[in-house]
């Protein structure tokens, strides 16, 4: 069973999901990072450049967005059906028709967002909509049924063939027993590939509804009207994180938990019936040691309760993941040692993927175990605990090396890169120069530029603890090199510097 505890404030908005007691996942969401991509609105053409094949539309922001005439498929005008029809193009079949025989100054257009506004330049805007669910993509102005590519070619002709009876079935009902010509278009994502029907259906509704109340808007709002946006990360909470095994849904914002019920009851009923209020004196997170949790999921140590200890290192082309016996002795002979450290650094280690949500490649390395029984049952308590996540993974079994190998997919940024950024001293890598290495680093550069430049004194600024080994240890060194350049050289602390850091002023 779980519950999911929601942290709101202007500025951003926290989502925890907790299991059994234990923090498992953590969702982050900030206002002012939010983009416009994916973005409904009710464009109107306030100019057209034919030169330049392109219009640029009012959508009501600061700056005018752009539409090229690529990116025109199918116009929809309020109140009229979505045609199917690809782009218009001329008699041969070449080139589209021109922008300015498609589109004209002060027509209102539905129109989407598929790039961010940057620097000086406008939003990029498409005609063809696009509406992402959990499961699916719905294309209303087509009528294609398509699988993600990344499903296997084998499962993807069945795969279609249940979602196009799901659809029709879906179409039928909202037409009174007739399937409509024009059912619209769905895309099938990785995601679905294992869901039920009633997962898919219930991704279908949400939908077409979601496009019915879009029209419905396109005709009583004014043109430069927002008429659908992404879903927030509390709204995604009802639609994508709320389950059967959801007990609760609390949240400390008043005006949130009205906004989320409104939005719940309309497309998700069941989800809304779990929402509360939460109004307690103690911070909604301190239930359960939430924001303690965010602190140990940032660090590379992971300790276990049996006394041994992961170590989480997270690059660019994967994650490893290294599992320590460290002070545990609590078994009776070293191999059960092993064995019962293994087994709790598989459970562990399966949380702290969904807590820091790390993706793509992740190597295991677990304490070697000389029975293959014990080796069977950690990959299987492994890859139960891997069941759990809501993320597609895959495990395979050890290595000739003793390592696992799995794959998680990558559905956001990891909690380390949301919440982190490089150090400014070591750029990321964990370690910096020590002070000797950086005197003597300054020391080489004073000579670099004495065959080029003749100033009158060398003036060093470095790191206090570099200075303070060029004073003492490294004095006699220091007055070595002055001879030898011939030239007076001066030290000046800097607390600002990182170790590795200096400058040579030349005076």
């Amino acid at each position: 069973m779980q519950d999911i505890l929601i942290n709101w404030s202007p500025q951003e908005t926290r989502v925890a999901l907790v299991e059994h007691g234990a923090v498992q996942e953590l969702h982050i969401e900030r206002t002012l990072e939010r983009g416009l991509v994916g973005n409904v609105y009710l464009g109107k053409v306030s100019r057209v450049l034919p030169g330049m094949q392109s219009a640029f539309i009012d959508i009501g922001l600061d700056r005018t967005a752009f539409l090229h005439v690529a990116d025109i498929v199918a116009p929809f005008t309020p109140g009229s059906r979505p045609s199917a029809q690809m782009p218009e193009r001329d008699h041969r079949g070449g080139a589209i028709v021109p922008i300015e025989k498609q589109v004209f100054e002060g027509q209102s257009l539905l129109v989407q967002v598929i790039k961010d506004p940057i620097g000086t330049k406008g939003a990029r805007l498409s005609t063809q909509i696009s509406i992402a669910g959990r499961l699916l993509v719905f294309l209303p102005q087509d009528n294609h049924v398509g699988v993600s590519q990344k499903i296997p070619l084998e499962q993807r002709e069945k795969l279609r063939n249940r979602m196009q009876a799901l659809i029709d079935a879906a179409a039928a009902a909202d037409s009174g027993g007739v399937v409509p010509a024009n059912t619209g278009g769905f895309i099938l994502r990785t995601n679905g590939e294992d869901s039920s029907d009633a997962e898919l259906a219930e991704d279908i509704a949400y939908l077409r509804k979601t496009w019915s109340r879009i029209r419905e808007l396109s005709g009583k709002l004014p043109a430069m009207s927002l008429l659908h946006q992404d879903l927030s990360l509390l709204q995604r909470v009802l639609r994508d994180m709320t389950g059967e095994d959801t007990q609760t849904i609390r949240i400390d914002s008043r005006e949130q938990f009205e906004s989320m019920r409104k939005f719940g009851l309309e497309f998700m009923p069941q989800a809304a019936d779990k929402l509360q209020h939460y109004k307690g004196e103690r911070p909604i997170f301190d239930l359960y040691s939430v924001d303690e949790e965010i602190a140990k999921a940032l660090g590379r140590r992971v300790d276990l309760k049996s006394g041994g200890y992961l170590v989480v290192d997270q690059t660019e082309a994967l994650t490893t993941v290294d599992v320590n016996t460290g002070g545990f002795v609590g078994a009776r002979n070293f191999d059960d040692t092993i064995f019962k450290t293994n087994l709790e650094a598989a459970q562990a280690i399966a949380r702290q993927l969904r807590l820091r949500n790390l993706g793509g490649i992740v190597i295991v390395d677990f304490i070697d175990m000389g029975r293959d029984e014990h080796r069977e049952q950690v990959l299987g308590e492994f890859r139960k605990q891997l069941a759990r996540d809501r993320v597609k993974t895959s495990a395979g079994g050890f290595s000739p090396l003793g390592l696992v190998e799995m794959t998680r997919k990558r559905t956001r940024e990891s909690l380390a890169h949301m919440l982190c950024e490089p150090c400014a001293a070591c750029g990321g890598q964990g370690i910096v120069k020590t002070a000797r290495s950086a005197a003597y680093d300054v020391m080489r550069e004073i000579l670099r530029e004495a065959r080029q430049f003749t100033p009158r004194e060398f003036r060093i600024v470095a790191a206090p603890q570099v200075i303070e080994l060029l004073l003492d240890e490294e004095s006699q060194h220091l007055a070595s090199l002055s001879d030898f350049i011939g030239k007076t050289i001066s030290l000046q602390s800097e607390p600002a510097m990182g170790q590795g850091q200096f400058d040579i002023v030349l005076l």
